[in-house]
């Protein structure tokens, strides 16, 4: 049942107002939206994604994900051409409690793709994970590296 704001109206002045219903579309296209990307009424069937960082070093293309409470047997690491993709799935630490009173972590299945902005050597490529922290070392291809050019005395 949808609520209606009720509005007394004064017999003398009727008139049509074009905007009448707009703010029940609107509701009704956030909560559509609200569905679309995961974000249930209850906070159940959420979508995630880790917080990521990516930055450049002298020689490397650093990208550092935030996976707190999962291992690294959780998470899927792959690059096809210039996209480097991270999946996993952390579990939701209330499984098998009777009842929650507040569950405010995000849990369930994630997929990142980042474009890589530089060429990289992909065969070289090194992942760590420490601390709840992967860092994934991606060494730059020869090309895009700087290069000290000598002068020569004429």
């Amino acid at each position: 049942m949808t609520v209606v704001r009720w509005r007394p109206v004064n017999q003398s002045a009727v008139r049509w107002d074009p905007f009448q219903g707009v703010g029940g579309l609107q509701s009704e296209m956030n909560r559509m939206f609200d569905g679309f990307f995961g974000r249930s009424r209850a906070g159940l069937d959420r979508v995630w994604a880790p917080a990521v960082d990516v930055f450049e070093t002298k020689d490397d293309l650093m990208v550092r994900a935030e996976l707190p409470g999962m291992t690294e047997k959780d998470v899927e690491l792959s690059i096809t051409g210039d996209v480097l993709t991270i999946k996993g799935e952390r579990s939701g630490a209330v499984d098998g409690q009777e009842s929650v009173h507040r569950s405010e972590r995000w849990y369930g299945k994630f997929e990142r793709s980042l474009t890589l902005p530089i060429p990289i050597q992909a065969e070289k490529v090194k992942a760590t994970y420490r601390d709840g922290v992967l860092s994934i070392q991606l060494p730059k291809a020869e090309e895009v590296k700087p290069r000290a050019i000598k002068i020569d005395v004429a």
